[in-house]
């Protein structure tokens, strides 16, 4: 396989870093931002003398914490024994997915995905024997799939659809008439639709819908994760919302591979989803961040593309930049790093202080500025 993108970036972080120059890191989308106080308090509290392997299915009070939190935020009511399994983080249940849902002896063994976008989903595919493919998502039809061209042979072979909104990299949002649309040829054409929400608690104008909103949700698996929310990363902390069947077998495969979040970690993320006020906070934090670099990049003409939510500008930029802008200590992701169409894009992860960010556009514009004769 190659290299996972963002090792590279981390590799040219590291050079930067050893050859003295101050390094303004806006490619990898791990938030800054520090973990609220109640939430590490509540972590050192339960760090008991004897720590117990965790089971799979989680504690009761986590996924009541999590169901409360559905009710709140979306106004859907789930069932926290039958429809909730707390995960380590998103990645690793995002990755397995395929392994629970797809036969790999099947003629239905398509998994889709949208790209530009997360590689996980693809590798998840390939390691669970499913076949993927690429729906790409383009500036025209507002970086969400067209769903018209795809085949309805595709439609029967298919076993997962995989969508991401609010999305990474684009920072586009999806309108719960997608989701609608989309649930429909899932109940069609029997395939789960796997939405992964890691970004829906963060917005520059209005909170997102969630894939949990529409009128039939039995195909539906939600994804959700404290790390970008909660500014919880390193705690690897979410969880799975969907269908008894679905969270039935998610418990059965769980336990082989070992990765419930540790009892103390659990305890702390069931006060994180209690509180909505650290998540305002990020929220603004992040708004911000975002004024102080839209004005360098759009005084050269740079369009910002989307990036209505989510914690990312998707810039249209040319590549040349990118290694002028390392130069100078501001490390990005090249828009191919996310699949073919995202070449001709930048994104910008809104990650480093305010005051980098504030360094980093008037870097912008010494870097952009036309050359004078």
């Amino acid at each position: 396989m190659e290299t996972y993108p963002f090792v590279r970036l981390e590799q040219a972080r590291r050079r930067l870093v050893a050859d003295g120059v101050q390094v303004i890191d806006f490619g990898k989308g791990d938030p800054n931002e520090p973990t609220d106080p109640m939430i590490r308090r509540a972590l050192v509290e339960n760090l008991t003398e004897r720590s117990s392997y965790p089971l799979a299915e989680g504690l009761p009070e986590l996924r009541e914490a999590v169901a409360q939190w559905c009710e709140r935020r979306f106004g859907v009511a789930l069932d926290p024994d039958r429809e909730i399994v707390p995960t380590l983080g998103s990645k690793e249940a995002i990755f397995s997915l395929a392994q629970v849902l797809v036969d790999p002896r099947s003629d239905k063994r398509l998994v889709l995905f949208t790209e530009p976008g997360y590689p996980v989903y693809e590798r998840g595919a390939l390691f669970g024997g499913g076949e993927p493919l690429a729906l790409p998502l383009r500036a025209e039809h507002d970086f969400l799939p067209d769903l018209d061209t795809v085949a309805e042979e595709t439609w029967r072979r298919t076993a997962i659809l995989w969508v991401n909104y609010p999305n990474n990299p684009t920072g586009a949002v999806a309108p719960l008439e997608l989701y609608e649309r989309l649930v429909e040829l899932a109940a069609r054409y029997d395939f789960a639709l796997a939405s992964d929400e890691a970004y829906t608690e963060l917005w520059f104008d209005e909170p997102p819908v969630s894939a949990l909103q529409v009128s039939d949700r039995r195909n539906v698996v939600v994804f959700q994760t404290l790390s970008k929310r909660s500014s919880m990363t390193g705690y690897r902390s979410g969880f799975v919302a969907a269908a008894p069947d679905v969270v039935s077998a998610l418990k059965a495969f769980r336990p082989t591979v070992g990765t419930a979040p540790q009892e103390f970690v659990q305890r702390a993320s069931v006060v994180a989803w209690g509180d909505e006020e650290h998540v305002e906070r990020a929220r603004a934090t992040y708004r911000r961040k975002r004024e102080l670099l839209l004005p360098a990049l759009e005084a050269h003409g740079l369009r910002v593309a989307a990036s209505r939510a989510g914690m990312y500008l998707w810039v249209e930029m040319p590549e040349e930049l990118v290694p002028r802008l390392l130069e100078r200590g501001i490390v990005v992701s090249p828009g191919r790093f996310f699949g073919p169409s995202g070449a001709g894009y930048v994104r910008f992860a809104l990650v480093p202080t305010e005051e980098e960010c504030r360094q980093a556009a008037l870097i912008l514009e010494e870097v952009l500025a036309p050359a004078r004769p």
